[in-house]
Formats: structure tokens, C-alpha cells, sequence
């Protein structure tokens, strides 16, 4: 089901990207802080997790866990880099409700867990659980990128097609 993961063509490569956790994909605009909503950190989705689990949507390598656990950065082979962002102002959680099972480096599989993180926890503190997932190289693609918003499962549902330049 995964196994073409970038496709050519004469004129441009796509990259699809499957949904790293279960909930609701919503547009990046709708996240609480400017920004992620403004697209200052790059161009993407957010996802309203249900489950307390983020997965890896291709295989790739991790380039980054930050240190309190509730974001990691992952690398496709063809260059694209994502940023998943669990919650907003969770860095302030100071990793409490954060289990990562990846480090800075590590080779991943599509549907590997990476982080798992405790939903009841985040929104007991105060913070939103909603979970950007954005391509922090977007520079490097065509102005558009195609979304698909709605529910979706771990693994099941493309959520982005990143279209490199050519």
C-alpha cells in the first residue's frame, strides 16, 4: 500500500504524505497560534488528534527530536522535511505526558511509533491538543500543495501531496 511514496514525471515530483495520527484534519489556519496558523513556519496541515499516538507517515530518517518530546522532525528521502507538532505551548509540559521512541538520527517505517502523548494531560494543563504537521523546506515546492481535510486514520488517508519545483 505504501510502497510508492514519490512519483515522477516529466515535470514535477510528488511526494504523499499519509496521516500520522486518528482525528480530524483541519485546515493550518485554524490553529491557535499565529505562527503555525500564518504559515511562518511553513506551509501544511494540523490534525485533532483522538488517539495519543503520532506515527511515522513514510519511511525516512529522524532529523530532530526536540528535548521535551512534543515535536519531532522527520526526513523523506527526496529532501521533504516535516515538523510534527504535538498541542500548542506543550514545550511548557516539559516532556510530562510525552513518551518518544525515536532519536535524532534513527531510520523509521511507515506506521512506526514515534511519540506517544497523553491527550487527557495536555487539555488538563490548559493547552490545545491540535497538531500541526508542517513542511518546514516548503521553499523548495510549487505555491500549491494539496490537502485533504476530515476524518482520518493513522496511515490510511493521504493528508498532503507536496509537489516539488522542477
Amino acid at each position: 500500500m505504501f510502497s510508492k511514496w514519490r512519483k515522477k514525471s516529466a515535470e514535477q515530483n510528488i511526494v504523499e504524505i499519509y496521516t500520522p495520527m486518528t482525528g480530524e484534519a483541519v485546515a493550518l489556519a485554524t490553529v491557535p497560534d499565529e505562527a503555525f496558523a500564518g504559515g511562518f513556519m511553513g506551509k501544511g496541515i494540523a490534525i485533532v488528534p483522538s488517539e495519543g499516538k503520532l506515527t511515522a507517515p513514510f519511511d525516512g530518517t529522524v532529523s530532530h527530536v526536540i528535548k521535551s518530546k512534543h515535536a519531532v522532525m522527520l526526513e523523506h528521502p527526496s529532501g521533504l522535511q516535516l515538523l510534527f507538532h504535538i498541542g500548542i505551548n506543550t514545550v511548557s509540559l516539559k516532556g510530562e505526558g510525552f513518551t518518544s521512541y525515536v532519536n535524532t538520527g534513527d531510520a523509521v517505517k511507515t506506521g512506526q511509533t514515534l511519540l506517544e502523548f497523553d491527550i487527557d494531560k495536555i487539555r488538563e494543563a490548559g493547552y490545545p491538543v491540535i497538531t500541526p504537521v508542517i513542511v518546514t523546506n516548503a521553499e523548495e515546492l510549487t505555491d500549491s500543495m494539496e490537502t485533504n481535510l476530515g476524518p482520518v486514520q493513522s496511515g490510511k488517508n493521504v493528508i498532503l501531496k507536496a509537489i516539488f519545483k522542477a
